[in-house]
């Protein structure tokens, strides 16, 4: 997130611009960015991806990114490979400093905050973003005709578990 090579949705920020004032930026990938990022994720497509970032200094070294973002998305159904539309709307703080000061990060917000180290003089929150949306992406996306064909099967008490193959073995041998 913080190096120098750019990403498919990148918008560097230099620290020195955030000072006692917040910094805050819209931003939204463009239609190149969209498909670089449709490609990266493995969806079909990735129609919509917007965020609103802000970030503010916290103490000498470090400093607070938190976001909100929106997004809109086809990905591939995981049992008949239709499309699936999807679209998510989340917000996420992450905690960015020097990877030397992450030990003493922990205790200045706690562990509900991600610790993400930083490498230079700069962050991309385009990427900060990009990687939280692929977070929040349906691991298993369904369409609707996919209901029921891909319903776990529970196991019957006899065949459950690590070794039933070997219980099943085992009864065989006394029959």
């Amino acid at each position: 997130m913080t190096g120098p090579a750019a990403a498919e949705f990148s918008r560097p920020v230099l620290l020195a611009r955030v000072g006692a004032e917040r910094f805050r930026q819209e931003i939204a990938a463009s239609e190149a960015e969209r498909a670089a990022l449709a490609r990266r994720f493995d969806l079909i497509a990735l129609d919509r991806l917007s965020a609103a970032v802000e970030l503010v200094r916290h103490g000498k070294e470090m400093f607070l990114l938190r976001a909100t973002f929106d997004a809109e998305f086809v990905q591939s159904c995981v049992v008949t490979l239709d499309p699936v539309r999807g679209a998510v709307s989340e917000e996420f703080t992450l905690l960015l400093g020097p990877p030397e000061v992450e030990a003493e990060a922990a205790g200045t917000v706690g562990d509900e905050i991600a610790f993400e180290p930083l490498v230079g003089d700069r962050v991309d929150i385009g990427e900060a973003v990009a990687q939280e949306f692929a977070l929040a992406l349906p691991p298993f996306p369904h369409s609707p005709d996919a209901e029921g064909e891909a319903e776990p099967r529970t196991p019957a008490p006899d065949e459950a578990g690590p070794f039933a193959a070997l219980s099943r073995l085992v009864g065989r041998r006394g029959e």
